[in-house]
């Protein structure tokens, strides 16, 4: 399985803003990544009317989108894991959830001052590095929140 890294930070703190920045980085450096986005309420990713949809709606329990070049799923789960979810991201090289804080998975924690100032993560054995625009003291590296490039050869030393 490939190492996961859960970006995690209070709602709004600039967690997706942080991964849109850091996956082209990278992509650009060869590596295949793969993103899990924890939601904490349902969602739906197809639009009503299109196949895939109706096919929910009518009660699949599973329904896969499959072209040339791409796939998509939902599936209906009632409980989960991180690492019941990591089985259909085997061929990554990096895995990178948006949420998951209270898992067992390494952490980078987003401090953004205009949400708090105190790192939830701190002193948790998880916690690799925290990025933020604030000073902070939490016994691990800080980065700036406009330091992808750093963040991502911090990862790579780590991880790939």
């Amino acid at each position: 399985m490939p190492p996961v890294v859960s970006i995690v930070g209070k709602s709004q703190s600039g967690k997706t803003t942080f991964i849109e920045k850091l996956v082209p980085i990278l992509k650009s450096r060869g590596h295949r990544v793969g993103v899990i986005k924890h939601a904490f309420h349902p969602f739906e990713m197809d639009t009503e009317g299109k196949d895939s949809w109706r096919h929910k709606a009518a009660g699949a329990d599973t329904v896969m989108v499959a072209s040339r070049d791409r796939i998509a799923m939902v599936k209906d789960w009632n409980d989960y894991d991180l690492d019941d979810l990591l089985v259909f991201f085997q061929d990554m090289d990096l895995v990178i959830t948006e949420g998951f804080k209270r898992g067992s998975k390494p952490k980078i924690e987003i401090v953004r001052s205009a949400r708090n100032h105190e790192p939830l993560c701190k002193g948790a054995p998880e916690l690799l590095a925290i990025v933020s625009d604030i000073p902070l003291e939490a016994g691990v590296p800080r980065f700036e929140l406009e330091a992808a490039e750093a963040v991502a050869g911090f990862l790579e030393e780590r991880f790939l």
